[in-house]
């Protein structure tokens, strides 16, 4: 067995990915130096230990903690398996991964796991200026996976999925995995722009080519050259429109407004909805052609109520972000973390950010609990007209309601920096104008 060990340490090698060999009793016997390499350790550091205290830096197996285990799968079968799992290095650095399990017999007759690992994304790779992609659910892992696949190939990408649910972090993460990354991404959201400028944010203009035009303007097609454009809520853009976009997207070719000369761009376009585009091709509002140019991959991400488990570490992560920007650093109490993984978020983690933004303002000693924690139905507001907030209450005193919560926060955080409103607009994620309407109409 001895001399097998020389040969097979020899064979794993050889493999480029890193790959690791398991017993029945989950201990590693056996590690290439490309998973060395990748997770920051040594072969003697390793070997001898319980795959799950490395890789999950749990004390039990994965299976044990609701994760699909291949050790599990093929120990139980004999048969081939492949999953998806989020990886820890030494310095607990999160990585999402593709392992595929294969059952390997010694000359004895013993039954091992042969274990090849495919990096999907690091927490680096999933970040971004505003947020993070943070998650290790199952439904979370296997978006990520369907995005990494898309970002390796050149074909349009369309993003499906309801608002709030991260549709522009995906596409940086399609776009940075992509072999454009380093090239321009630009982003643009088409529900934001009048009918009347959209022509020229995507073609540019020329001195002259409107009232009020004093010289020429680049549009987003020619700036994104050789790159990527996402294009948010695309089923927004009027329908006398969508010729003009087909064109473009079919020959690369388009003129500024204004202009004589034929311009040519190669763009891959990656583009999000949170409606559904083929109920709106046979209520003709979208034409049929644009959508099969666009949907060459389409991927749903899914709703917050769908990946639960993934809440407390998104809810830490915002606190965190919004401590590094100059306000008071929480941290949610268990009961807190039970009660956000309760609630349904039809705003998805857009909502749950701005939940626990209003928490931050209610806690009190550093740690928000349960009773900081108010949901908003908007449901019941959207009939009524004022906002209905669910939360427990001490005695008799009637909570808060949601309006009272944010001016009192704002107030806080206009204290704390002195006044200094563009500070305060950036911890809020929120532009300054925004918060000159919010501080007028708190009268603050």
């Amino acid at each position: 067995m001895n001399g097998l060990n020389v040969d097979l340490q020899s064979l794993i090698d050889m493999q480029e990915r890193p790959f690791v060999l398991i017993d029945g009793d989950y201990r590693i016997v056996a590690a290439n130096q490309a998973y060395c390499i990748t997770y920051g350790v040594s072969r003697e550091g390793i070997v001898g230990r319980r795959c799950h205290e490395v890789s999950h830096h749990s004390p039990v197996p994965c299976h044990q903690k609701g994760e699909h285990c291949p050790h599990q799968q093929v120990f139980s079968t004999g048969r081939c398996c492949e999953v998806l799992h989020t990886h820890f290095d030494q310095l607990d650095r999160p990585e999402h991964v593709r392992l595929k399990g294969h059952p390997l017999r010694s000359a004895d007759g013993a039954l091992y796991l042969a274990e090849m690992i495919f990096p999907l994304a690091s927490g680096m790779d999933l970040d971004c200026d505003e947020m993070r992609m943070i998650g290790r659910s199952p439904a979370f892992l296997a978006c990520v996976d369907n995005l990494t696949c898309a970002a390796e190939s050149e074909a349009p990408v369309l993003l499906y999925g309801e608002s709030g649910v991260g549709k522009e972090l995906a596409a940086r993460y399609v776009h940075q995995r992509s072999a454009r990354n380093g090239k321009p991404y630009l982003a643009l959201d088409c529900a934001a722009i009048s009918e009347s400028l959209f022509e020229s944010e995507l073609f540019g203009h020329e001195r002259g080519a409107f009232t009020g035009c004093i010289g020429r303007k680049q549009g987003l097609f020619e700036l994104a050259h050789g790159g990527t454009l996402f294009m948010d809520e695309i089923g927004e853009i009027p329908l006398p429109l969508q010729a003009k976009l087909l064109r473009v997207l079919e020959t690369g070719e388009f003129r500024r407004v204004g202009g004589r000369e034929m311009l040519q761009a190669e763009v891959r376009i990656v583009s999000a909805t949170n409606r559904n585009l083929l109920d709106m091709v046979d209520q003709g509002l979208f034409r049929q052609d644009l959508f099969y140019r666009i949907s060459g991959i389409d991927i749903t991400l899914p709703p917050l109520r769908e990946r639960r488990s993934d809440i407390p570490a998104l809810a830490e992560a915002i606190l965190a972000r919004v401590g590094q920007r100059g306000a008071p650093r929480r941290r949610l109490s268990p009961e807190a973390s039970a009660r956000l993984m309760s609630h349904d978020y039809p705003g998805n983690v857009r909502e749950l950010r701005n939940i626990l933004l209003k928490a931050a303002a209610l806690s009190e000693n550093g740690v928000i609990t349960a009773k900081d924690i108010l949901f908003q139905d908007l449901r019941n507001s959207q009939k009524t007209g004022v906002a209905a907030v669910a939360a427990p209450s001490p005695g008799n005193r009637l909570p808060p309601s949601m309006g009272q919560v944010e001016a009192r926060y704002i107030s806080q955080l206009l204290t704390q920096h002195n006044g200094h409103r563009l500070t305060v607009a950036e911890i809020l994620g929120i532009s300054e104008r925004t918060l000159y309407r919010k501080l007028r109409r708190y009268n603050l």
